[in-house]
């Protein structure tokens, strides 16, 4: 198969869908790989490395002409979909369910496209797993810089002092997001909560950090109770594919403190406050009612070396299995790249992103036939 990596074009994403090592993998498999130009050159893998493991340096539009599947890290965005051949296999993050636009160019190119938020193993999600650590290490790292006074915060230092008091961060949703952002609050010095559905998630989580965080169960009147207190809330939940719960409304700012941060995680699923809107690295934060919102949708992307490496140990298996087998014949033979499976042959085929937009949904075994 021919394979293809361009260069991400989302402001301040860095990342990349292939380091060398990946498409030296590629090559021994018989594959074809080109990378765009510089596609990686920010974060130290130079064009010369890529050409030494293999691949055909190439521009964009050549990138996109001659692949068959193309690997990213970023959704498309508009200035990317005219780059697009029909029938292309498309393999990348894609939180299609709260981009209806690029739903629809999907369907209307009869791209094949396999997400990796929503590949899924009787172990989880694989391919999320790493960026969702990474984010919600950021997540409490940027809550407690952007509580700065410089920042339009509170002027709170998470940690406090001696004879003051610590920041109080509530973190909504004890998965993979909110363990790691607890674990960095908490060694931060931060008083942390994590509020959850789960009531087995939750014993988890206080035997893990040994009853020194406090848990509650995700109930409105509890939320209600704790974000007069909060200094930062983190949203971190996460239903696979579909569009995340409002679980903020606007009308709960007036609770919280003048300064406090909300940090949205879940912004690329739409979001988990009623107030968000995605924001990037050149302009993070912005204010409602007194409340710092930080809502950027390529969190890892700040730290893209890490991420980059982080995300290809998890998609390199399944692009393999993708580009040995093809698409249809991989989805058949491995369950969790079917999970992945978006769109195909012009249908949505998963269950969340069709009723996220009222559109038809078949499917993935019946699309496959």
């Amino acid at each position: 198969m021919i394979i293809g990596c361009p260069k991400e074009v989302k402001v301040q994403e860095y990342r990349v869908g292939l380091t060398p090592d990946n498409v030296r993998a590629y090559v021994q498999e018989g594959h074809t790989v080109y990378v765009e130009h510089n596609a990686g050159v920010a974060i130290g893998f130079a064009d010369e490395d890529y050409k030494a493991a293999g691949a055909i340096l190439a521009s964009k539009e050549e990138v996109f002409a001659n692949a068959e599947m193309i690997i990213k890290v970023k959704e498309p965005i508009p200035s990317e979909y005219s780059y697009f051949k029909p029938n292309t296999v498309l393999y990348t993050y894609l939180h299609l369910a709260a981009d209806r636009e690029l739903t629809e160019m999907l369907i209307e190119k009869n791209i094949s496209a396999v997400a990796y938020e929503t590949i899924k193993t009787p172990a989880g999600l694989p391919c999320l797993q790493p960026m969702s650590q990474i984010a919600g290490r950021l997540a409490a790292l940027e809550s407690a810089k952007y509580s700065q006074i410089t920042f339009g915060g509170r002027g709170q230092l998470f940690s406090g002092v001696p004879g003051t008091p610590k920041g109080k961060v509530l973190i909504l949703g004890g998965g993979i997001v909110g363990l790691n952002a607890a674990q960095i609050a908490m060694g931060m010095g931060a008083d942390v909560t994590i509020m959850d559905i789960d009531a087995n998630r939750l014993a988890y989580i206080d035997q893990m950090f040994s009853m020194r965080i406090k848990t509650l169960f995700s109930s409105r009147e509890n939320l209600l109770a704790e974000l007069p207190e909060a200094d930062a809330v983190i949203g971190a939940v996460l239903i696979p594919g579909a569009k995340a719960p409002k679980l903020v409304r606007r009308e709960d700012l007036k609770l919280m403190k003048q300064g406090a941060i909300l940090t949205d995680v879940a912004i690329d699923q739409g979001g988990c406050f009623e107030t968000s809107k995605a924001t990037t690295h050149n302009e993070p934060v912005y204010l409602v009612d007194g409340v710092v919102h930080y809502c950027v949708a390529n969190m890892p992307g700040c730290v893209a070396r890490t991420s980059t490496i982080a995300l290809t140990n998890s998609t390199l298996k399944y692009g393999i299995e993708l580009a040995n087998k093809g698409v249809e014949a991989a989805c058949r033979a491995d369950s969790a790249l079917k999970a992945g499976l978006n769109t195909y042959k012009g249908h949505i085929t998963f269950q969340g992103v069709a009723q996220a937009f009222d559109l038809p949904y078949v499917e993935a075994d019946v699309a496959l036939g």
